[in-house]
């Protein structure tokens, strides 16, 4: 076996060593931190791109709803109440009674 001949390291060479090590360490936590930043704002965009297709479905039913709104408002003033219905149902009957009418 080789015999391996350790060299003394002076202080200098240690705050070498341990500046390149750090720098090492450094460029790691970067990459990983650039990487989360990639991967955050890819996030936020696909979240940005579901509230937008959120908002265009709220229109959807919101112009719906309106549509409905307008309906129902329509019904409200050209429906017959049931008095006038029953009203006019008796006057027709009375007249067809009268003309001897059958059903």
């Amino acid at each position: 076996m080789k015999k391996i001949i350790k060299k003394k390291m002076s202080i200098e060479d240690l705050a070498l060593s341990m500046n390149k090590g750090f720098k090492r360490v450094e460029n790691l936590i970067e990459k990983k931190i650039d990487g989360l930043a990639i991967s955050t704002a890819k996030g936020f965009e696909s979240v940005d791109k579901r509230f937008d297709e959120v908002k265009e479905d709220t229109k959807g039913v919101k112009n719906q709803l309106e549509g409905v709104s307008k309906r129902i408002d329509d019904f409200a003033e050209n429906k017959v109440s049931k008095i006038t219905f029953k009203e006019l149902d008796h006057r027709v009957s009375f007249v067809e009674k009268k003309l001897q009418i059958n059903k």
